[in-house]
């Protein structure tokens, strides 16, 4: 085992399972070549994963063997090292709220980075770039009506909207109407509209 590989292996010792590497991250130990051809090797010997060009992860080892982390591990440490902003799509969302049933087979992620797939073992993450309005709120519970809305369209937001106001906290539909701004007209239009009919009610 060179000097290189050893060096990568006791740095990524010293993060939680499931962290992720990018060589760029690791130019302080050597060239880029030499950086990319030891986190190859590690990849192809199990000791970390590769979960997409030139991202790795550290797996999560047990008393049954290495794994991959979790989906949600993952998209985490891609977001944090990247910088990019990542949240479950339309679909998940929706589901999640209660507004479909329809259990989202894949796992697709909305990102503010580039559209591409990440590897883990035998599952594939896709994550799709997002317009920067489905991605406002994040990861805050506005953020998630924000996204089931957008996937369920301009037919049945409104409906589903009323629906959500009923048992949603004050605070996240507040956050939801100061957000009306970012938002596609057709879906402000929504939005300012519950929000008038739930002040009239309450005249």
């Amino acid at each position: 085992m060179t000097r290189l590989t050893e060096q990568i292996l006791s740095h990524m010792a010293g993060l939680p399972e499931g962290a992720s590497v990018s060589a760029k991250g690791l130019l302080h130990l050597g060239n880029r070549a030499a950086v990319d051809q030891a986190l190859s090797r590690l990849a192809e010997r199990e000791q970390l994963i590769r979960a997409g060009r030139g991202v790795y992860l550290r797996p999560v080892v047990s008393r049954f063997g290495t794994r991959a982390p979790s989906v949600e591990q993952a998209v985490e440490a891609l977001a944090s090292q990247r910088g990019e902003t990542i949240v479950s799509n339309g679909a998940a969302a929706a589901n999640a709220l209660g507004l479909t049933t329809q259990v989202p087979v894949r796992s697709v992620y909305l990102t503010s980075g580039r559209s591409r797939k990440m590897n883990l073992g035998k599952q594939i993450v896709e994550l799709r770039h997002a317009p920067r309005w489905q991605l406002a709120l994040a990861n805050r519970p506005a953020g998630e009506v924000v996204r089931a809305l957008a996937w369920l369209g301009p037919d049945k937001a409104e409906a589903a909207l009323t629906a959500l106001k009923r048992k949603m906290p004050p605070g996240v539909f507040g956050e939801l109407v100061a957000a009306a701004p970012q938002l596609p007209t057709w879906l402000a239009r929504s939005v300012g509209k519950v929000a008038y009919e739930t002040r009239e009610m309450t005249k």
